[in-house]
């Protein structure tokens, strides 16, 4: 049941679960613990809940993948990802889905998404909380996070004795009146797309009870080009190609695409998870040809054209006329046919369109970066249930913890395991 503002009784101010955040991952923990008897309370600041479901995937929402393994998930604790992801895979979130009829379809690499629009996703979760009994809160601003102490109390704890389950009590004084709740769930997301309402609250209240949080970074997000190179990718923004692109031990073969600032695109977007300050960013603009081999069929062909005109039957045109032939000392050389270049010539050519490589200045930002890579450190917290080790009733799931998916559905695969897992827990 959505409520927007009225403020809270005396009498309906005691919950078993309260979820802090009405995202992927908070509506379905909110879902499954109401499902299992539990009182489940969910606080969303915004007026309107999941909105980061409803801009997701072009507005159809890419809810979930065909296949998910925890290879395809960042963390400085590699491990944790997998008990949730096998406890709660995609074949279980689409059973649910396929439960109300939703039609949806496949991309490629096994992206599943709405045919109509991702509000539909949306409306599942909003259902399935109204069937299990699961309340929603809407405008409801979170001002302090405090847990109630087993004895006498004075301010704002509580002043009768407690016993040795409100010991594990929390309190939440909001916007709409003062809350409690044996169990707490902060599923508030990251820094990504701060228009959209993001802040760091969960990881403000991860600090406060002392819980470890990780150096955080935009992630899935656009990288931006060093300024001499900004300037030949303006010359071709719009111009898509597929590639190869590398950083480290990571690669990806995905489409590419040129912006006024640097580079973007799916391949961009997934090296990006592995793309720290400093590193170097190699790209094989050639994926699919070996180009030593295609320079001896065209030579043995008897090939007249320049090879600018012989690129740009593989590559295209904007980008050899005003990309590789701006680069330094190849606009002489692509003027030539293939019979006027030595050996070295083909090397340097080579180099240049399948070894690439440069240190970008940086990303485009939380503003356009889809998730934040890093968060609460899952180290101090149960892969089992989400609980933490240090301070009993306390959850973290979703995005605020330092597991980042690739991009193609992994991360809503992760809101929903991690949201049920929970909320098998609470």
């Amino acid at each position: 049941m959505l409520n927007t503002c009225a403020p809270f009784a005396d009498e309906n101010s005691q919950f078993d679960c309260i979820v802090i955040g009405a995202g992927a991952a908070g509506l379905m923990c909110a879902a499954v613990a109401a499902d299992r008897g539990r009182r489940v309370l969910v606080l969303e600041r915004a007026k309107q809940p999941g909105r980061k479901i409803l801009m997701s995937g072009g507005g159809r929402c890419n809810f979930t993948n065909r296949s998910v393994e925890p290879a395809q998930f960042v963390s400085e604790n590699s491990h944790f990802c997998i008990s949730a992801l096998r406890r709660y895979g995609p074949e279980a979130f689409l059973d649910l889905v396929q439960s109300y009829d939703l039609a949806f379809h496949e991309k490629k690499l096994g992206q599943l998404f709405c045919d109509r629009k991702a509000r539909d996703i949306l409306n599942i979760l909003v259902a399935e909380c109204d069937q299990a009994g699961a309340q929603v809160r809407l405008n409801c601003h979170v001002q302090q996070v405090g847990k109630t102490q087993c004895e006498e109390g004075s301010g704002d704890q509580p002043s009768e004795k407690c016993d040795q389950t409100q010991s594990m009590r929390f309190f939440l004084n909001t916007n709409q009146g003062r809350l409690e709740a044996r169990a707490l769930v902060v599923a508030t997301g990251g820094l990504s797309i701060p228009s959209m309402g993001a802040t760091d609250f969960g990881y403000q209240v991860a600090e406060q009870f002392g819980l470890r949080v990780t150096e955080r970074q935009p992630s899935l997000v656009p990288l931006t080009l060093p300024r001499k190179l900004q300037a030949l990718a303006a010359g071709i923004s719009g111009v898509s190609l597929p590639v190869a692109v590398s950083c480290g031990h990571q690669r990806f073969t995905e489409d590419l695409l040129f912006t006024h600032t640097g580079l973007s695109g799916p391949a961009i977007l997934q090296i990006s998870n592995y793309w720290h300050y400093g590193d170097s960013v190699s790209i094989d603009f050639l994926p699919d040809h070996c180009l030593e081999l295609l320079f001896d069929q065209w030579q043995q062909a008897g090939e007249k054209a320049t090879l600018k005109n012989l690129l740009a039957r593989l590559l295209p045109r904007r980008f050899v006329t005003d990309w590789v032939m701006r680069m330094p000392g190849l606009a002489a050389l692509l003027d030539c046919t293939i019979h006027d270049l030595a050996q070295t010539q083909r090397g340097q050519i080579i180099e240049a369109l399948k070894k690439w490589s440069c240190v970008p200045a940086g990303t485009a930002g939380y503003q356009v970066a889809e998730v934040t890579r890093g968060g609460v450190d899952t180290a101090m917290l149960s892969s089992k249930t989400f609980e933490s080790k240090t301070v009993l009733g306390l959850y973290f799931v979703g995005e605020v913890l330092d597991v980042t998916g690739w991009l193609g559905g992994y991360n809503f695969q992760w809101a929903w395991a991690s949201g049920y897992c929970a909320g098998q827990a609470v």
